[in-house]
């Protein structure tokens, strides 16, 4: 169990962090401006020290680096059980890019490509590109392995046992996720275990789109569900991969209400993570709690991804409209 009075250096360390953000603005202008512009007004921003040069890999190296110094430094600022805390939510933004990564690959996506959807993590910027580079899913847990990664055990297991892709990152969600509720529960920390027991719901539901989009009767929705959840339950999860989309509304009345109406996985995915976003900024009123870094973690996270893709919207001059939801 952590004592919480553990948590007020680290709460007065992101508070003044949380002061520094990119304000809103920023990203509604930057849907309208030129390459040349995005430059001159990231560098305006806190991001604008990291800033060097005028290429679109230069400004991937600015997000990797303010990250490097803002987030991926917090777990060093603690120790012991703590360290272990703060580490959970950038453990799980390393889940989402190895993924990512893993998706992209099979769907022939160029590298710069996946990279404008990354997430900030524990992993290095050279680390990401080398997993980028490697031609397979075992040549990634190859590289993950080097710095020791608790992912690439995971990876090296899952591809063993799954040749199916999706059977392969439902392999990785329960690895990760029984991992991590072990971790809270050791902790005794219920924000934190409510916060990823709503990760497994919103998980087990994009997990039941993509069923649905296969349109595969012959698998066992079963196989592909999480355990953890507090508010999807396994009937419902296997109605919606069966293609019954009226058992959304099973989620009204629940913090998954706002992904009721979703219809596709790309309208499911900007709804549960503006759920998510809301779950994790319920516990920054606690001063001596971990809700406030948590949430910090993750609106930097989401910052960081927002400005990789506007950069490339930018960049390549696609409209606004290419874009928008995405960043909304």
């Amino acid at each position: 169990m952590i004592n919480r009075n553990a948590f007020a250096y680290l709460n007065t360390r992101v508070r003044s962090r949380r002061g520094q953000m990119v304000p809103e603005p920023f990203f509604q202008q930057a849907l309208k401006q030129s390459f040349p512009d995005f430059l001159r007004t990231l560098s305006e921003t806190a991001y604008g020290p990291d800033l060097v040069g005028d290429t679109l890999a230069d400004v991937d190296r600015a997000v990797s680096n303010h990250l490097a110094r803002n987030v991926r430094d917090l777990p060093s600022l603690v120790s012991g059980n703590m360290r272990e805390l703060v580490q959970l939510p950038l453990l799980r933004a390393d889940l989402v890019n190895l993924k990512a990564i893993l998706r992209g690959k099979l769907s022939g996506k160029s590298p710069d490509e996946i990279k404008a959807g990354l997430l900030g993590g524990t992993l290095k910027e050279t680390v990401l590109n080398a997993m980028l580079q490697a031609p397979d899913a075992p040549s990634v847990a190859q590289v993950l392995q080097v710095p020791g990664h608790p992912l690439a055990k995971a990876l090296r297991s899952a591809v063993a046992s799954n040749s199916e892709p999706l059977a392969l990152e439902v392999a990785l969600d329960r690895e990760f996720f029984a991992a991590t509720f072990e971790k809270a529960k050791k902790l005794r920390l219920s924000h934190i275990t409510a916060y990823f027991a709503l990760e497994v719901d919103t998980t087990n539901l994009a997990t039941a789109f993509k069923l649905q989009a296969l349109g595969a009767t012959n698998l066992n929705p079963d196989s592909y569900f999480v355990s953890g959840g507090k508010r999807l339950s396994r009937a419902v999860f296997s109605r919606i991969a069966a293609g019954d989309l009226a058992a959304m509304d099973a989620l009204n009345g629940t913090p998954l209400a706002p992904a009721a109406g979703a219809r596709t996985l790309g309208e499911l995915e900007r709804a549960v993570r503006g759920v998510l976003l809301a779950k994790a900024g319920k516990g920054t009123t606690d001063s001596l709690g971990s809700g406030l870094v948590l949430d910090y973690i993750q609106k930097k996270l989401w910052e960081a991804s927002r400005i990789r893709l506007l950069a490339r919207r930018a960049y390549f001059n696609l409209p606004a409209d290419a874009v928008a939801k995405e960043v909304a």
